[in-house]
Order: structure tokens, then C-alpha cells, then sequence
């Protein structure tokens, strides 16, 4: 067995950019309430943004893939356990996803099953490439690399089992 987990330095940069947004509003929120004794508001805004703040480090640490050839048992963000067993699993699809509207493109790893349905995906903003390369192996099933990189939209026409049921429907139509 095999533990995956995401990047760390993610949660690090997430961190740091909250604390950046956050931090000013709420001592701005006390500079201007503070002449009228508003002051336990802002400790309590304060105080709940830091409890989500743990909360969601605590998740994002807990995440991670387990990777045997029985299988993938996934420890989500929210704290759902996700189990797949090997015998699901028909092959391992590699796409280069391009982000937004830009050039750049991430690294997508699809795990599908049988019936073309994507069971597990791991993200290349969230898990490292060298980990994406230990799938097909422990799993010891096919992998397919696609060499073109495509749109979200042209992989929502051509594989949209492949994708989440919030990615499947365009904003745009």
C-alpha cells in the first residue's frame, strides 16, 4: 500500500494569501468600530475565521489516496472516505488540461472505470507529478497519455464521464 498525499506546500500558499486578505479587513473593522465599543464583534469575526481557518487545515492535512492493486481508498477534503476496487478500474488517462484562459496547462491523472466513468481524478495543482506517475504502476493497469492538451469545454464534449457533475455544464450556453 501506497499513501498519496497532496501537495504541502499548497497549504502553505493558501494560507499565507488568506492571512493576507483577512488580517487587514478585520484590523481596518477595528480601527473604524472601535470608538464605538464594537470591539467584541470584531474578536468574534476574528475568532470564527481562525476556527474555519483550523478547520480547513486540519482537513487539507487529513487528505489523502490510498494505492494498493486492491485498489484506491480516498480520503476526500471533507472528510468522506471513497473506496475502489481494483477490479473497477479499467485504465489510467493522462491530460494536459489547459487552465482558464490562459496557455498554461496542468497535469489531470483520470482513474476510470469499466463502464468510462471517471472514479478518482488527481488535479496537478494539487498532487505532484511524481505521484500521478505511481498510479498506473501500483494499480498495474493501462495507462493512456494524451499528448494534445485540451480545454475544459473540449473535454466536456469529447469524456464529460471523466468530470465532475459541476464541470459538466457550461455557464456559457
Amino acid at each position: 500500500m501506497h499513501t498519496l498525499r497532496p501537495r504541502r506546500t499548497l497549504g502553505r500558499n493558501i494560507g499565507f494569501s488568506i492571512a493576507a486578505l483577512v488580517l487587514p479587513i478585520l484590523a481596518t473593522q477595528l480601527w473604524v468600530l472601535d470608538p464605538t465599543g464594537a470591539w467584541a464583534v470584531v474578536a468574534w469575526a476574528g475568532a470564527v475565521i481562525a476556527a474555519l481557518l483550523v478547520f480547513a487545515w486540519i482537513a487539507y492535512q487529513r487528505t489523502q489516496a490510498t494505492v494498493s492493486r486492491y485498489g484506491i481508498v480516498e480520503r476526500g477534503f471533507f472528510g468522506g472516505t471513497y473506496t475502489i476496487r481494483a477490479s473497477d478500474i479499467a485504465t489510467v488517462l493522462r491530460v494536459q488540461l489547459y487552465r482558464g484562459s490562459s496557455l498554461d496547462t496542468t497535469q489531470e491523472l483520470f482513474v476510470v472505470n469499466r463502464a468510462g466513468r471517471g472514479v478518482f481524478r488527481m488535479r496537478g495543482r494539487f498532487w505532484n507529478t511524481s505521484t500521478m506517475d505511481r498510479v498506473a504502476k501500483i494499480l498495474d493497469v493501462e495507462e493512456t497519455v494524451r499528448t494534445e492538451p485540451v480545454t475544459l469545454a473540449e473535454l466536456r464534449e469529447t469524456d464529460p464521464n471523466l468530470l465532475y457533475w459541476f464541470e459538466r455544464r457550461s455557464l456559457t450556453r
